[in-house]
């Protein structure tokens, strides 16, 4: 999956019913972390997890230590 960059200009600020505006370089840094969050999400997506089961088979306590000293 590929995105285009994102443009700080086309990053939607959230409506703010009071309070201040918004500084000039809000959407600025908004971009930029959304442009990482891609960034990272998107190397997620790459990892070849095999034949890993989902999470819902593991159960927590189950494990048997079976170890000598």
């Amino acid at each position: 999956m590929s995105a285009p960059d994102l443009d700080p200009h086309f990053t939607p600020l959230p409506d703010t019913p009071s309070g201040p505006p918004p500084a000039q370089d809000h959407q600025a840094d908004v971009a930029a972390v959304a442009d990482h969050v891609h960034a990272v999400v998107s190397l997620l997506r790459e990892l070849d997890f095999g034949e890993t089961p989902p999470s819902t088979v593991y159960r927590a306590g189950g494990e048997q230590h079976d170890a000598a000293v």
